[in-house]
C-alpha cells in the first residue's frame, strides 16, 4: 500500500485518486486559516511554485480539530486561501486527522511515519509528510518546521 492507493474529496466537492500524482514528490499538510502557523500558506505556496516543474506538488487538508481554528465551510477556505496567499496547490475537503474519524489517508501516513517517542496522533495544524514518487512516506515534520527548512530535502527527492 501506498498515498497513491487513497481517495480524496477536493475542496470543490469532486473525488479524486491519489493514484493523479503517481511519480511527483509530495508534501501533504493539514492545514488551518485561523492558527499561529497560517503564514506557513506562503512558503508552502512559494514551495509548489518553484518545484511544481520538477515533479513536485503539496496537498493541503484543512482541519477543524486543533482549537477550532478552521471553522468555515470549504467555499469560505478556498476563498481565504485564494485572497491571502494566493494559494494554487490543491486543496482538499476538510477532514479529522485524529480519532475514530481520521480520514483513512492520515490513519496511513501517521503508522507510516509516527511521530516523536512513537506517537501516531498529529499534535497541530501544519504537520507535513513528505513522500517520494513512489507514494512512500519519507519523513513526517512538526509544525514548527517551515517550508523554506525543508527545501533541500524535498529537492533530494526530485533528483
Amino acid at each position: 500500500m501506498t498515498v497513491h492507493d487513497f481517495q480524496v474529496r477536493a475542496i470543490d466537492g469532486t473525488e479524486h485518486s491519489l493514484k493523479e500524482y503517481a511519480d511527483k514528490v509530495l508534501l501533504i499538510v493539514n492545514v488551518a486559516s485561523r492558527c499561529g502557523f497560517t503564514p506557513q500558506y506562503a512558503g508552502l505556496e512559494k514551495l509548489h511554485q518553484n518545484l511544481q516543474a520538477q515533479g513536485f506538488a503539496v496537498l493541503g487538508f484543512p482541519c477543524n480539530q486543533f482549537g477550532a481554528q478552521e471553522p468555515g465551510s470549504e467555499a469560505e477556505i478556498q476563498q481565504f486561501c485564494t485572497l491571502n496567499y494566493a494559494v494554487s496547490f490543491p486543496l482538499f475537503a476538510k477532514i479529522e486527522v485524529n480519532g475514530a474519524n481520521a480520514h483513512p489517508l492520515y490513519r496511513y501516513l501517521k503508522g507510516e511515519k509516527p511521530g516523536v517517542l512513537g506517537t501516531e496522533a498529529i499534535k497541530w495544524n501544519f504537520t507535513k509528510f513528505l513522500v517520494n514518487r513512489q507514494g512512500e512516506v519519507v519523513k513526517r515534520y512538526a509544525p514548527t518546521d517551515k517550508p523554506d527548512d525543508i527545501t533541500q530535502e524535498i529537492a533530494a527527492l526530485l533528483n
